[in-house]
């Protein structure tokens, strides 16, 4: 059997891949929303894509297995899903014969309640298994995104998932989780994206676990904050995400004259350009979400979905990345670029502001630390203020006066400080570098001991 080709999203830190099954077919394994880079692909190794295979309800993306139907793929899914678009169901223990080799539906709750893997045999020999969450490198998918009433059930279920149905398997079988280093949806995990059952028996720690309480307990005590757009990306998979096409349609261009009219219609000013950029002169009000992979995180962590949304951009920035990062998570009113620069827009009446740069080595002033909690506990500026960015929005009132805020390099920083003049504040200083760049000079940065 052929080894699967990944598509790895750096900053949803999911995998999704592409089986040539040997006989000019192929299937994809829980695709994003983005056909593209399957079909590319497809063509290039000479298969046409007969099926796509979902291992969950998703969370954190939507799927692309509705824009791989459309170019006539089956969708496979768990009939426990309760999916509203066209798919086959299958239930624990189905198969489906692809022609010398063979897909079994392995039911694994626990990341999920219809959690499915799909076991593929070369013959009656297991060769792989697409874990989705029930199983990770070093890792198992959170149990905490469905509902607080569910969360230690489904580690229960995942515990006896791993071990009445997984760890079953022969050491040999080659493992491909969905979610891996950077999900939210994932426990903390090494790097490494790809594994085997034998791999994970020996050296996977939560798999240490002398006891299935013991096995609870590790695996709630990892857990941190997520973005709200979980909470919805499930139920619109079920319905099933709106058929795009592909390659995604490109974003207008949006004259500097129009802006002031959207954003009074309730348009939000997306300015994904370097926190150098936008620090040195940007429209009052515009959001600071630097573009990089986790821009669609974030986007999705701080803005409601129902929002149109207007993308500030410079020379050499990838737009087509902006679409596919909001599109994946279901943010689908993009009015588009704003034309033009800063005089441009200062021109049109737009008011431009600029924002207090610090290096983090020179940091003068009280410190308010936007990281995740874990990042913030493993090291952090002795007596800064821990206000996760998330949280920033509601937790504003305690934030005192004259303020820095920090993260790791000064994105999350400059978004924090983007929130913050929307409430109205012209005294915070955006860190430049994070507290590692603080502890030069024979500083010590404190920790949780």
């Amino acid at each position: 059997m052929t080894i699967p080709i990944a598509f790895v999203d750096e900053g949803l830190g999911n995998s999704s891949y592409l089986l040539d099954l040997g006989d000019g077919r192929a299937l994809v394994v829980d695709p994003a929303r983005d056909a593209t880079p399957y079909l590319a692909a497809a063509e290039a190794a000479g298969v046409s894509i007969a099926f796509t295979v979902e291992t969950h309800l998703h969370a954190d993306f939507l799927t692309g297995s509705r824009e791989l139907a459309a170019r006539g793929a089956t969708v496979l899914a768990s009939k426990a899903a309760g999916i509203e678009w066209p798919h086959r169901g299958f239930d624990d223990g189905d198969e489906l014969d692809l022609g010398g080799l063979h897909l079994q539906a392995v039911a694994t709750p626990g990341h999920t309640p219809e959690h499915l893997s799909w076991l593929v045999r070369d013959g009656r020999r297991p060769v792989s298994l697409f874990s989705g969450g029930a199983l990770l490198v070093d890792a198992m998918a959170r149990t905490d995104l469905i509902a607080p009433d569910q969360t230690e059930p489904l580690a229960r279920a995942l515990w006896r998932s791993l071990h009445e149905r997984i760890l079953t398997l022969p050491d040999d079988v080659a493992v491909y989780p969905t979610h891996g280093a950077g999900s939210f949806c994932a426990a903390p995990t090494n790097g490494q994206r790809t594994t085997t059952i034998g791999r994970e028996r020996a050296a996977n720690p939560l798999l240490a676990s002398p006891d299935e309480d013991t096995f609870v307990a590790r695996l709630l005590a990892g857990y941190g904050s997520y973005p709200p757009y979980f909470l919805r990306l499930r139920e619109q998979n079920r319905l099933g995400p709106d058929i795009l096409g592909s390659p995604f349609p490109p974003l207008p261009s949006v004259a500097a004259d129009q802006v002031t009219r959207l954003v009074d219609d309730g348009a939000v000013i997306v300015d994904a350009r370097s926190v150098d950029s936008w620090a040195s002169g940007h429209v009052h009000g515009a959001l600071s979400i630097p573009l990089r992979p986790q821009f669609g995180s974030w986007l999705g962590w701080i803005v409601a979905d129902d929002r149109p949304l207007i993308f500030v951009l410079e020379p050499g920035q990838d737009a087509a990345d902006i679409i596919r990062q909001s599109l994946t998570i279901g943010y689908e009113q993009l009015l588009g670029v704003m034309a033009g620069d800063v005089e441009t827009w200062r021109a049109a009446g737009l008011p431009i502001v600029t924002s207090e740069l610090v290096d983090a080595p020179r940091l003068d002033r009280a410190v308010v630390d936007v990281r995740q909690h874990n990042e913030h506990q493993a090291g952090h500026v002795p007596d800064a203020i821990l206000i996760e960015l998330g949280d920033i929005a509601s937790g504003a009132q305690a934030i005192p006066s004259h303020v820095a805020v920090m993260c790791g390099h000064g994105e999350r920083a400059a978004t924090a400080a983007s929130l913050l003049e929307r409430q109205g504040r012209t005294d915070v200083a955006v860190v430049v570098g994070g507290p590692d760049d603080w502890a030069t000079g024979g500083r010590r940065l404190s920790a949780r001991t």
